[in-house]
């Protein structure tokens, strides 16, 4: 998700960590969850204590927010087949490999982009095919870069039920 478009756009996300403009927070990670090739997603797989505190400080550069980090083991890392180490460990080496086009690392500026194109940046940055990213914009902003991997973790093309952007041009904000 993009930290400066949620926290412009969302009244609760105002007074979270990742809004907090000592942080500078340009992209970062919403989760990873398995899914179904229908677009839908198992959920809540086992009850589990929660994230240890050790694990969420150290996903907090990229995953910032308690509640967050754990929601996401809760509802999709259980169904993941990963133990929490191995779950958050993954996200971890993911977001790592990830290779942002420098214009969307932490911009200066707010601007206007085609989102096929910020999609196309992408995947040039990755060597991974088009369709492999899609781009979230709810409102015309820039919201989430959607990444779609094979159970392997490999780039593949998104489903058809991974809603696209519709927009012409959508804004990216400049992280504050």
């Amino acid at each position: 998700m993009g930290a400066p478009e949620f926290c412009a756009t969302n009244p609760n996300g105002r007074n979270s960590a990742e809004c907090d403009p000592k942080k500078h927070m340009g992209l970062v990670v919403h989760g990873l969850w398995p899914q179904y090739d229908n677009g839908r997603w198992p959920q809540d797989c086992a009850s589990t204590p929660p994230v240890a505190s050790a694990t969420v400080d150290h996903m907090m550069p990229i995953m910032p927010g308690t509640q967050l980090i754990q929601h996401e083991w809760a509802k999709h890392g259980t169904c993941s087949g990963l133990s929490t180490q191995d779950y958050f460990g993954e996200i971890e080496k993911l977001y790592n490999g990830l290779q942002v086009p420098d214009n969307f690392k932490k911009p200066s500026s707010s601007s206007e982009a085609v989102p096929a194109d910020i999609e196309q940046k992408f995947a040039a940055a990755n060597n991974a095919p088009k369709a492999a990213f899609r781009i979230s914009c709810p409102q015309n902003d820039f919201s989430a870069v959607e990444i779609c991997l094979s159970k392997n973790l490999q780039y593949q093309a998104c489903p058809n039920t991974l809603k696209e952007c519709r927009a012409n041009k959508i804004e990216v904000r400049r992280v504050p």
